[in-house]
């Protein structure tokens, strides 16, 4: 700076700088690069993963009931004759290295604590001796997993900016990578099982009116999934437009012209009857409510209607409150589902027949999925909010007063009434928090009871949906409720109706009642999230999707799976199949079906369908998958 305080260091312009269109190929490499890091991080963990599932079911190792990696790290090392300390140290036999002689020596039979982990992986220093992982005893293999992948990275960092880049600790950390980046390279699915992949046709191709909107671009857009090579589609078949207007009243006309363009193109069909509203900021504009006639009813009885603490009513499906009440013009909430059911079998008998309608999924709740509506949008819900029990209206507290005599304490037959509001977290709730009330006595009872709504709505239904559709397949769709899934209470899970704490298995009871009405579960696989760990909302996609596929495995049930949403990421698609088929499963256990969801047609313009025809390829076991980043 000169005296008059003027700047004169002479300005310079790049080519870049001049004209923005010109492609920086240095910010192209860093994408590629994160891409490639992402992918890299994606392996180490689905590995580690495996070797977990694969010790705790084959190992046979005397671990602790709920035991984390730590635990399995140190049954692994003393199995091989070494000695591990309180403090995490493993050593041989011989006396501990040199290097660690100030360090006290206690005895190699006492107890690895996890507590003691936590504590001495803080004071744990990287010069002086091996560091203890601290982790959370509460987390779940595939949590874990990221935990330990994080932190070794970490340190990895660490010796790389300290160290000589010629030395021995920088050239083994090279060699991992390059070895790691070679094995990338290429997801060879060639000869795997073959997982059909069925495309969700969009929402808003039937009107109101039950009328077929454009015939012409429904063929089109066929045409080109055929293309594809799918091996059929998904058809929403909605009960407030079918008996939109009258009770039995049904109007099939705009689903019986989309089924014969359907029959042209020789696809098959998955129907889903949806009774509940679709309406929201992904829906395109499409609103579709519950039947009018439902809603005159409801505008004289209200409690028709879930409703939370505070009185709030939400009419985007019907109260489980009224499966067996005779609230519909003489007819049970049960029974309107049932005589849909049979009118749909009915109609349709031809195709049945045909063998193009080859399965019905169930609705059983909101957005078509096993769940309470706890997340209201329109009611000011936002992620990652632990959402609101919907158990408030007449029918549903009439019921909790039952099991509140039976149980002989009359005066539980309440809500919790310190559980928050829609967007509480976990910490600010004394019921949520960790030991809050989830887990007293009272907290037990309750929630035990919530879940047995749930459980009890969906055997009635399924009861007579295998009626309705006898000698055909009946599938349903399983939420994946993922936010605070890292913390003791799973507070997210418990208001969508799953009692699934940490030292409880939720899902369990609810896959029971389906294999005993020998139904497909189908999970709506939630998209990963990379550094989980660190998001506020205690989030584990991975760990929740882990643990409610292996316990519909191992219950014996025929599982499939559906994207949570639309996808353009190769990693993601990668991702999907490795889910759909594990590779290294030694039961070679996989998915029925996929259900593919595809971007809205604005975006279907600018997305590279060369991807998802490699992804369906992949699926079928025939090609295959690349590393390169997905284009758009």
């Amino acid at each position: 700076m000169n005296g008059g305080g003027e700047n004169t260091t002479p300005t310079t312009f790049n080519n870049q700088q001049l004209n923005p269109q010109i492609p920086n190929p240095r910010r192209r490499e860093r994408e590629k690069e994160k891409e490639r890091t992402k992918l890299r991080e994606r392996h180490r963990r689905a590995i580690t993963s495996r070797m977990l599932s694969g010790l705790r079911q084959y190992g046979n190792f005397p671990l602790p009931a709920r035991a984390d990696m730590n635990d399995v790290l140190a049954a692994l090392a003393r199995e091989a004759g070494w000695l591990v300390e309180p403090d995490g140290t493993t050593y041989r036999p011989s006396p501990p290295p040199s290097h660690l002689g100030g360090l006290p020596v206690r005895s190699a039979e006492s107890p690895l604590s996890a507590s003691s982990l936590k504590n001495c992986s803080t004071k744990a220093s990287l010069d002086c001796q091996p560091s203890v992982l601290g982790m959370d005893e509460n987390l779940s293999p595939a949590s874990l997993d990221s935990v330990v992948v994080t932190e070794m990275e970490t340190k990895s960092e660490k010796y790389t900016s300290t160290s000589n880049i010629d030395s021995p600790e920088s050239l083994e950390a090279h060699q991992l990578i390059q070895d790691v980046q070679s094995q990338l390279r290429d997801y060879d699915y060639s000869g795997t099982p073959h997982v059909p992949v069925y495309s969700k046709l969009s929402s808003g191709i039937i009107n109101n009116y039950c009328q077929l909107v454009d015939p012409e671009g429904i063929r089109q857009e066929l045409k080109h999934l055929k293309s594809l090579n799918v091996d059929g589609v998904v058809v929403d078949c909605w009960w407030g437009i079918v008996e939109g207007w009258s009770p039995q009243k049904y109007t099939w006309l705009g689903y019986r012209e989309l089924f014969m363009i359907l029959h042209e193109f020789q696809l098959k069909v998955q129907v889903a009857l949806a009774f509940h509203e679709y309406g929201g900021s992904d829906s395109g504009n499409v609103f579709i409510s519950l039947p009018h006639w439902v809603l005159e009813i409801g505008k004289d009885n209200q409690d028709i209607f879930f409703t939370d603490r505070e009185g709030r009513r939400n009419t985007e499906c019907i109260s489980w409150g009224v499966d067996k009440e005779r609230v519909f013009r003489g007819r049970t909430g049960i029974e309107v589902y049932f005589d849909f059911m049979r009118s749909f079998r009915s109609e349709f008998d031809d195709l049945f027949g045909d063998g193009l309608i080859t399965a019905v999924e169930v609705g059983l709740g909101a957005s078509g999925e096993l769940k309470f509506p706890s997340f209201p949008e329109r009611l000011g819900w936002r992620y990652p909010g632990v959402g609101e029990f919907q158990c408030y209206d007449r029918y549903l507290q009439q019921d909790l007063r039952k099991a509140a005599k039976l149980r002989g304490h009359s005066f539980w037959a309440r809500g919790p009434d310190n559980a928050g509001h829609y967007n509480s977290r976990p910490p600010e709730t004394g019921f949520f928090c960790e030991r809050g009330d989830y887990d007293s006595y009272f907290g037990r009872f309750f929630l035990h009871w919530y879940a047995q709504m749930l459980i009890d709505h969906a055997d009635n239904l399924l009861s007579l949906a295998t009626l309705a559709f006898e000698e055909t397949h009946i599938v349903v769709k399983i939420p994946a409720v993922y936010w605070w899934y890292r913390t003791p209470s799973h507070a997210a899970e418990l208001t969508a109706g799953y009692y699934n704490p940490t030292n409880r298995d939720g899902y369990l009871p609810v896959f029971e009642i389906l294999r005993k009405h020998s139904v497909t579960m189908k999970f709506v696989c939630p998209r990963s999230q990379i550094n989980c760990q660190d998001d506020e909302s205690f989030s584990d996609p991975e760990g929740l999707s882990w643990q409610v596929l292996n316990s519909a495995w191992d219950c014996g049930l025929t599982v499939a799976g559906q994207n949570a949403d639309p996808c353009f990421d190769k990693g993601e698609h990668i991702r999907m199949v490795e889910t759909s088929k594990p590779s290294n499963d030694p039961d070679r256990r996989h998915f029925s079906f996929f259900v593919y969801q595809l971007p809205s047609p604005f975006v279907q313009r600018t997305y590279c369908f060369s991807e998802l025809a490699n992804f369906i390829k992949s699926m079928h076991g025939e090609n295959k998958c690349q590393q390169e980043p997905a284009q758009v």
